[in-house]
């Protein structure tokens, strides 16, 4: 995320870079603001306010049934178009005669029309164009708006004249009060009328409704008691009585199976029901003579467990208490017969009475279904009747109500701000419009300020040349003004020159001529970046092509001053121009060469016998001359002669640098990668698009994958400092002034 130091910087800077066209279009925007506040007839804006208040007490505390609903924002807005709609504008143009006022029916034509009218009398406008004109004018000065959340609604209008503005807009204000109560008054009275047919209509519908109930129940015997037939409340008690039947016969019935489980044992196998009984058989045991006859066994039976443990199994004591537990077993036995006995006859009681009362329950339904069958019929006919009459009641209701509003109206809306005289204009706003002015002229002054730098696609700081190429930019290398070589050409003729010496004046060798400049730092940066790099090469001597996107970009400069600075400096340095098609360096350096490198590499001559030298630094330079136009020159360059050549200058020289041409118009560069270690690649700056520089090098993936690093040549110092952050620091010239820098 853009931090708001980065931001702040990067506004600073394109201010920089483009305060002409900043304060250009900033000046004109102002100026035209300036032009329509001179030119725009002042206005003055009167305001009313109306409140919209759905719940103010109405004299008899009814709600009209024109109005029976709440007011939400839908409806104020609706009510906003009825303040803006063309029965209110008449009612206001008809009550302050607008149509005989000059402001509101003179047009004003445009320039040609002005030009029309001076040789054209007026035509006459008739009443229904005066009306029109009135009503467009209006409808444009009118201003209605509601504020904020709230059900309040202003009202104004703007005209040349304060006195008239808050005259109109009261007008507008009364006339919306008015048209809600007539609208109001119209209709209840359309209601009323329509009320009175329908209630004479009702009226006689209930009659009959009720007459019709009346006449079925005496024609069916219906008799009703307290809101329920006779029949029903019979048909539920013998519903009631039928469930409670059916119950006790179920208990009964439950009583005497659990009995019968009891008794269908022999005697001796109701020891456990005497000594631990359940639940389910306590009401056998809450017999009195059952009871007794366990506790009688329950003693009898501890005694014959204490003798047996004392006295032995066998023992007469013994038996004799077995024999008389045996026989209270059997009485119990018997009294649980005599039990059982009694619960079927309560079984048998209970079915039968179960059985009667279903027999009556079926005969009163029989009874009932006719009684029902006609209930039904009889309650259609009260539930019309009673719809008739409720409707009947209701709409007399009503019309009570429409009659108290016709002769009390009222409307939800009253004035409670009346528009005052304005004392000053609202229209235009000085400040306002010299502020969107101001504000819009900064936009689009930046907005354009921006599109044309989108628009420049060159490279113009170290950063954009990494986060393009991601590659290293070695130098920035400033421009400098270019000097001619002097005595290369006399009388229209090439000067051949015999000692082979190379010019030593112009831009080729201001390195030399002007050591301590800024130009001459970026080749030493250059030259510390090589050495650095063949640090961990095997091989001493560092083969250097140095090439660019296009032509005239100064890879040949760059290649001159490059090498001088290196001879200048102590290494033995040599200097080759591989640009087969345009030899310029050779044109420049060597202007009076017949021989060159074509003929070392075609065996015709030695090395020694083309190199040229430069007196002052040592340089050795071997040039290119071509007699004729050279179509192959890839294969040249890719030859086992240049090859074995550079091979050869590898023993002796320690740098060799290589003037090849640009990647874009031919593709001798890419033959070249098996003669160079590394490249340097010219940028322009300012100039070459990064589009172009990255098609040349992704077209030569050999030299990316070798690329050295990217120079920057013919920068404006001055204007590189708008284009990065902290750039007047680095670029600036006094730090350089403090160590000797003379630019």
């Amino acid at each position: 995320m853009v931090s708001t130091a980065k931001l702040l910087d990067a506004i600073l800077s394109l201010t920089r870079r483009r305060l002409g066209i900043l304060v250009l279009i900033f000046s004109v925007s102002v100026i035209c603001g300036v032009i329509y506040l001179y030119t725009s007839p002042p206005k003055f804006l009167a305001q009313a306010e109306l409140l919209i208040d759905t719940k103010k007490t109405q004299l008899f505390q009814q709600q009209s049934i024109t109005s029976d609903y709440s007011m939400d924002s839908a409806a104020v807005d609706s009510q906003i178009q009825v303040l803006m709609s063309e029965n209110i504008a008449a009612a206001v143009i008809k009550d302050l005669h607008l149509t005989a006022d000059p402001e509101f029916v003179t047009s004003k034509p445009g320039i040609l029309g002005r030009l029309l009218g001076l040789f054209s009398p007026a035509a006459p406008v008739s009443e229904l164009a005066l009306q029109q004109r009135a009503y467009g004018y209006f409808r444009g000065g009118l201003v209605a708006r509601r504020i904020g959340l709230t059900y309040v609604i202003q009202v104004g209008f703007l005209s040349l004249s304060p006195g008239r503005a808050a005259q109109i807009a009261n007008a507008t204000a009364d006339a919306y009060i008015n048209d809600q109560l007539e609208a109001k008054y119209q209709a209840t009275r359309r209601a009323s009328t329509w009320l009175q047919e329908r209630i004479q209509e009702l009226r006689q519908q209930a009659s009959t409704a009720e007459r019709a109930v009346l006449d079925f129940k005496k024609q069916n015997n219906i008799v009703d008691t307290g809101g329920r037939l006779m029949s029903e409340q019979q048909l539920a008690e013998l519903n009631s009585q039928l469930v409670l039947a059916r119950a006790n016969a179920a208990e009964a019935n439950a009583r005497l199976n659990r009995i019968s489980e009891i008794t269908k044992n022999d005697v001796s196998n109701i020891d456990n029901v005497l000594r631990s009984p359940d639940p389910a058989v306590a009401d056998v045991l809450h017999s009195e003579v059952i009871n007794k006859l366990r506790s009688e066994y329950l003693d009898t039976a501890n005694k014959q467990s204490t003798f047996e443990t004392r006295l032995g199994r066998d023992h007469l004591v013994v038996i004799g208490l077995r024999n008389q537990m045996y026989q209270i077993r059997k009485s119990i036995f018997d009294e649980l017969k005599r039990i059982q006995e009694t619960y079927k006859s309560d079984l048998q009681i209970a079915v039968a009475r179960e059985q009667s009362i279903e027999k009556s329950l079926a005969d009163s339904i029989s009874q009932n279904q006719m009684t029902n069958q006609a209930q039904i019929s009889l309650k259609d006919l009260d539930a019309k009747a009673q719809t008739f009459r409720a409707m009947h009641d209701n709409f007399v209701q009503r019309y009570m109500e429409s009659l108290q509003q016709q002769s009390f109206p009222y409307t939800e809306a009253r004035v409670i701000t009346h528009a005052e005289v304005p004392g000053s204009n609202s229209t235009p706003n000085s400040k306002l419009v010299i502020a969107v002015a101001s504000v819009g002229g900064l936009v689009l002054a930046f907005g354009i300020a921006l599109l044309i730098d989108a628009s420049e696609r060159g490279f113009r700081t170290p950063d954009q040349v990494e986060t393009e190429l991601r590659a290293s930019c070695l130098a920035i290398v400033p421009a400098i003004k270019s000097e001619a070589a002097p005595g290369a050409v006399q009388n229209g003729k090439l000067e051949r020159d015999s000692s082979r010496q190379i010019n030593r004046t112009g831009l080729l060798s201001s390195v030399v001529s002007n050591p301590f400049s800024r130009f001459a730092e970026a080749f030493r940066a250059i030259k510390v970046s090589i050495d650095l790099f063949s640090l961990g090469k095997a091989v001493s001597a560092k083969a250097i092509g140095i090439t660019s996107t296009n032509p005239a970009e100064g890879k040949s400069t760059v290649a001159a001053n490059l090498a001088r600075l290196i001879s200048h400096a102590g290494g033995k340095a040599i200097l080759l121009d591989c640009d087969l098609r345009n030899p310029s360096l050779s044109r420049s350096l060597a202007p009076g060469a017949e021989i060159g490198l074509l003929e070392v590499l075609s065996g015709k001559r030695l090395l020694k016998d083309v190199v040229w030298t430069d007196p002052m630094t040592s340089l050795a330079f071997v040039p290119m001359v071509a007699q004729t136009r050279l179509s192959h020159t890839n294969e040249i360059l890719a030859s086992a002669g240049m090859k074995k050549l550079i091979e050869a200058l590898r023993e002796i020289y320690d740098y060799i640098l290589i003037d090849l041409p640009p990647l874009n118009p031919v593709v001798d560069v890419r033959s070249t990668n098996q003669i160079v270690d590394s490249y340097l690649f010219v940028i322009e700056w300012g100039q070459t698009s990064f589009d172009a520089v990255e098609h040349a090098l992704s077209s030569a993936p050999l030299v990316y994958e070798n690329l050295l690093g990217v120079i920057l040549n013919k920068a404006d110092l001055e204007a590189m400092r708008n284009y990065s952050r902290n750039a007047g620091d680095i670029y600036s010239n006094e730090y350089h002034e403090r160590y000797g820098f003379n630019d």
